[in-house]
């Protein structure tokens, strides 16, 4: 063979020898390459958030644990009369007995009130002294003083009575002199106020048993703060005495009538919001029996006089109380400036409940005071307190004379 043939063999071989070497060595590299990155891809993923997020987990139960501490911290600072059911009234300590307010004396209060109305309705004194300023008192002259009357809310029953009856005083006497024909004025208004009607309340009770006094009346007349106000009187006259809420339809009612009774030092029993009236009445009268109170003063809802099932339920109220101790009085609260309305709402109370007095509210306003003779002349039971004003004590037991002195502007 050729020399240079097999030399050039030798050199092929050799090459490719080289090549075989070099595949085989970058063969293991890459594989060892992979093999280093093996260990560094677990790092990457292996990440797991989940431990991280898993700490705030374990926090949880500590957080927890003020939790369950807060009961202890509680407990000592809550009043004992938490510890009583919220239904039930809570005595009020003594120590607070100096920052009550004291109520003005009854005695005192219609004479205040009968200025006012003096100022406030005085048209009856004007009639009468335009009836007596004629030269001649003719048909269309006493016609004017009955529409005065009338116009006065005194009904046209009693209206036509007290001009007839004027009408022949004045003709027959002769009386020409103002001051006299007032004088037989006031005698006849008097007279139809009726003087001698029972106008005190009735507090008589059974032994053992508070005196029991619904208040009932339609929504809008002053119930409520008549309530309060009536308390005031009561307190005034050294009585002891309990409210009862009543009226769990109206949200404000029982917070209202709460505020009237601490002003005085008298507690109030009421109920949750929509409860049944007759239990809080029933509760109240129960408490007032226990504390030994002398009168248990019960607000009741105001209802529609048309409404036949909630007059119903003011019937089941009495019921419920009677069974406890007897209602001593039903008082009845018409708004003075209602007029004829109010006599129609009074006949279906008297139906319902019984009525037996009246409270006359809102007579500083538009009313004209001659509703008094209408409404006693219809139920015949008298009106045994006049509301005259928006102050506290702006109250007073009714007294015929002052009360018609007043509707003569005196």
């Amino acid at each position: 063979m050729d020399l240079n043939i097999l030399i050039w063999i030798v050199i092929a071989a050799a090459v490719l020898l080289g090549a075989a070497v070099v595949v085989a060595v970058s063969g293991r590299g890459r594989r060892a390459l992979r093999g280093e990155r093996k260990p560094e891809l677990p790092a990457e993923p292996a990440s797991p958030a989940e431990p991280e997020l898993a700490e705030p987990e374990l926090a949880e139960p500590e957080l927890a644990e003020p939790e369950l501490a807060e009961p202890e911290v509680a407990e000592p600072s809550a009043p004992v009369e938490d510890r009583v059911p919220a239904e039930l009234p809570v005595v009020a300590p003594e120590t607070g007995t100096p920052t009550l307010e004291r109520p003005e004396a009854p005695a005192t209060r219609m004479a205040r009130l009968r200025r006012r109305l003096a100022s406030s309705n005085n048209a009856l004194a004007r009639a009468l002294a335009e009836l007596l300023s004629t030269d001649q008192l003719d048909a269309d002259t006493w016609d004017d003083f009955e529409t005065t009357l009338i116009t006065s809310d005194l009904g046209v029953g009693p209206a036509t009575e007290l001009t007839e009856t004027l009408r022949k005083k004045l003709g027959v006497e002769g009386v020409a002199d103002p001051s006299q024909a007032k004088e037989m004025l006031r005698a006849e208004l008097v007279d139809m106020v009726n003087p001698a009607l029972d106008r005190r309340l009735g507090l008589d009770h059974p032994e053992g048993a508070p005196a029991v006094v619904m208040m009932v009346g339609v929504n809008g007349t002053g119930k409520t703060t008549t309530v309060g106000k009536l308390a005031r009187v009561l307190v005034a006259e050294d009585k002891t005495v309990l409210l009862a809420a009543a009226d769990t339809f109206r949200a404000a009612a029982a917070d209202q009538l709460g505020t009237w009774g601490e002003r005085v030092g008298v507690q109030t029993v009421r109920g949750d919001e929509g409860a049944d009236p007759a239990s809080v009445a029933y509760r109240a009268v129960e408490q007032g029996i226990a504390v030994g109170v002398d009168v248990v003063l019960v607000d009741t809802a105001g209802r529609l006089h048309t409404k036949v099932g909630l007059m119903d339920e003011l019937g089941k109220v009495k019921r419920v109380i009677e069974k406890l101790a007897p209602v001593s009085e039903v008082l009845l609260v018409l708004d003075a400036t209602t007029g004829q309305n109010g006599l129609t709402q009074a006949r279906i109370f008297q139906e319902v409940v019984d009525v037996s007095g009246l409270v006359l509210t809102k007579l500083d306003g538009s009313a004209k005071g001659g509703i008094v003779v209408q409404v006693q002349r219809e139920l015949g039971v008298p009106v045994k307190f006049i509301g005259l004003g928006e102050g506290v004590d702006d109250f007073a037991p009714f007294d015929a004379n002052n009360f018609v002195a007043g509707l003569l502007g005196e």
